[in-house]
């Protein structure tokens, strides 16, 4: 009996031991796992929090293309505008002016025009082209008379379509002064397209 006693209280200790190391690594286990849980939600959330910012971002800058594309396009429309009504003002004058008779004041502008043009040139051999109705005016023009005196100036029979003034080429034809009023009004268009902008911007 004694000998069955002591196996029996051997057992239960070794029992109790185990029992013991095992609650202990159950508990360990526990908190182990508690302790990987804890991290893995703050990695979570961290991952989370990095997932709804990166989503703001992307959201931020697609509110900003579709403003910029909006402001683009109205822009866009904006000119469009501006240049259908400069070129319809424009087209405007050049019916007026074709229609302005060959006063005084318009004989002192071709002289003017024919004398830059010329000038501008400054070869010893020169052609003038014009329209068909101001080719008695250039050939009475006191610039065009004053400078065939001194170099070959030829007056060419072939008129050009313009609404008036004047083009001087030289002789080999390399060098051309565009004098017409055509050019001049073409050349005030980017001016007015600006001003029609600004105006509509509110800046003057």
């Amino acid at each position: 009996m004694s000998s069955n006693s002591a196996l029996e209280r051997t057992v239960n200790k070794v029992l109790s031991q185990k029992e013991s190391d095992m609650i202990t690594q159950i508990d360990s286990a526990y908190h182990e796992s508690m302790n990987n849980l804890e991290s893995s939600r703050t990695s979570i959330e961290s991952d989370y929090e990095r997932i709804i910012d990166a989503a703001r971002k992307q959201a931020d800058n697609l509110k900003r293309q579709v403003i910029g594309s909006t402001r683009l396009n109205a822009r866009n429309k904006q000119l469009l505008l501006v240049e259908a009504a400069v070129n319809e003002v424009f087209e405007k004058a050049k019916v007026a002016l074709r229609s302005v008779g060959k006063d005084e004041n318009y004989k002192q502008l071709m002289n003017r025009l024919l004398e830059e043009g010329l000038s501008a040139i400054g070869k010893d051999d020169m052609i003038v082209e014009c329209s068909k109705t101001d080719m008695e005016l250039v050939k009475k023009s006191t610039a065009f008379s004053d400078r065939q005196k001194k170099i070959k100036l030829t007056l060419s029979e072939k008129p050009i379509d313009a609404i008036g003034g004047v083009r001087v080429r030289s002789a080999d034809l390399s060098l051309t002064y565009d004098g017409t009023l055509d050019s001049r009004i073409e050349r005030l268009k980017p001016l007015i397209r600006k001003s029609i902008v600004q105006m509509l911007r509110g800046e003057g």
